[in-house]
Formats: structure tokens, C-alpha cells, sequence
């Protein structure tokens, strides 16, 4: 039998729709989700779509936030190190962040780019800049990296400025967990076991701290509070 309603937002569930849906999803992606719902196959789908949507809706609030962070560390390296920062000897960069400025340079050749600053920043992902907010692992040379002295208190700290006595794990824990969600949602993985109310919030405040005016865009445009009071609240709640 089909569980639960089966007309969803005007979506007509029947018997081989499910079947030929969950042929196509697999019953181990739609696990999580049938366990949350009782096994109700249609409120199964529900939250799957719902799953969709919310994942959808973060990506602009995360966007924002990763194109600020990118900006603002630029900046400030750029300030204590040069516009080619990436390049100095100075900014003691571990073996992973030179691999990826070395990766990402070879993109910008392989495009017939000239190699200007701006084109390799373009090209580094959201966890290399969120790594330079840690405490820096091997170097090339086989040292340990120290970015607390080499990046964060030249530099980096400056990067936040809407924020007072701000230290650097206390950025860093929370673009870790800001990078596991933007993660889940590249790879289609369910959000629904998260405290998805505290994410928007760390956004926001993230973002407020490098830039009120990018908190205030972002927090006006972003549909994520509106799919999170959605009826599949009581759902969700219940999990």
C-alpha cells in the first residue's frame, strides 16, 4: 500500500512510481529518510524533497559567506605579504596549501590566463581558505607550519574586524563544521540530522564578522528560514 498522503504538493504517488522512484534513488539513499518517516514511503519522498530544497537554499547563504572569506584573507595577506602572497617563503604555507596554489596555478595556464593573482585566488576551494585558519601541518621542507604566527596574527585576525578579541580557533571550529555541511550538500547526502537552524545562524554570524552589510544581504535573501518552520518540522522534530 502507499503510506501517508499520496498526493504531495499535487504529485500523484502511486504503487509503480514509488517503485520506479525508489529504483532510481536506491533504498539505501532513501533509508535515512524512511526511518525518520516509519517507513511511510510517500513521507519518505516528502522529506527527501524537503532534503533538496533546504540543501538548494543554503547555497546562497554559503556562497556569500565563501567569497567574503576569500576576499578578506586576500586582503590581509596581501597587505603583510604581496599581491603574489601565495608565493612568499614568509607566509610558511604547509605541503597541502602549496599543492593546491601549485594545482590551481596550472589551471589558470591551461586556460591561457596570465597568472595574476586574482585568477589563482579564484580557483582555490572554500576548505583551502578555511585551512589557513588552522594551525598549519608539514611543509614541504618537512617543518611544521605555524600559521598562528605566520598568518593569523600578521594578518588574518584583521580579516574580521567586526569582532573584538577574536582568536583564531574560534573561527577556525566553526568554518570546519560550515565546510562539512557545504560537503553533505555537494554530495546529495540528508541534512535532516543536523541543528540546521544553528548552521544559518553561524553563517550569518561569520559573515557579520568580516562584513555587516554581507549578513544583512544574506540574511534578507536567504529562503532557508522559511523551509525550516515547513510542516515537515513536526517530522523532523520527532526524529
Amino acid at each position: 500500500m502507499v503510506g501517508g498522503d499520496s498526493d504531495v504538493n499535487g504529485f500523484p504517488y502511486s504503487e509503480s512510481l514509488l517503485h520506479g522512484l525508489k529504483a532510481s534513488l536506491s533504498r539505501k539513499r532513501l533509508g535515512t529518510y524512511l526511518a525518520v518517516s516509519g517507513g511511510d514511503q510517500v513521507q519518505a519522498l516528502r522529506l527527501y524533497t524537503w532534503n533538496t530544497a533546504v540543501s538548494a537554499a543554503f547555497y546562497g547563504p554559503l556562497q556569500g559567506l565563501e567569497i567574503t572569506l576569500r576576499n578578506a584573507i586576500h586582503t590581509q595577506l596581501s597587505h603583510s605579504y604581496g599581491p603574489f602572497w601565495f608565493d612568499s617563503s614568509d607566509t610558511g604555507l604547509d605541503a597541502g596549501a602549496s599543492a593546491r596554489i601549485n594545482a590551481a596555478r596550472s589551471d589558470v595556464d591551461r586556460s591561457g590566463a596570465a597568472p595574476r593573482p586574482d585568477k589563482i585566488v579564484a580557483r582555490l576551494s572554500f576548505g583551502f581558505w578555511v585551512s589557513l585558519t588552522g594551525r598549519g601541518e608539514r611543509r614541504d621542507s618537512g617543518r611544521k607550519a605555524n600559521y598562528e604566527m605566520t598568518l593569523w596574527r600578521p594578518a588574518l585576525r584583521n580579516a574580521f574586524p567586526h569582532r573584538e578579541r577574536l582568536v583564531r580557533r574560534q573561527v577556525h571550529g566553526p568554518l570546519i563544521a560550515l565546510r562539512l555541511l557545504r560537503n553533505r550538500i555537494a554530495h546529495h547526502e540528508p541534512l535532516i540530522k543536523r541543528d540546521l537552524s544553528q548552521d544559518h545562524d553561524l553563517v550569518l554570524e561569520l559573515a557579520g564578522w568580516m562584513s555587516p552589510a554581507m549578513r544583512a544581504w544574506v540574511e534578507h535573501h536567504s529562503r532557508v528560514p522559511t523551509l525550516l518552520a515547513g510542516p515537515e518540522k513536526a517530522t523532523l522534530r520527532s526524529f
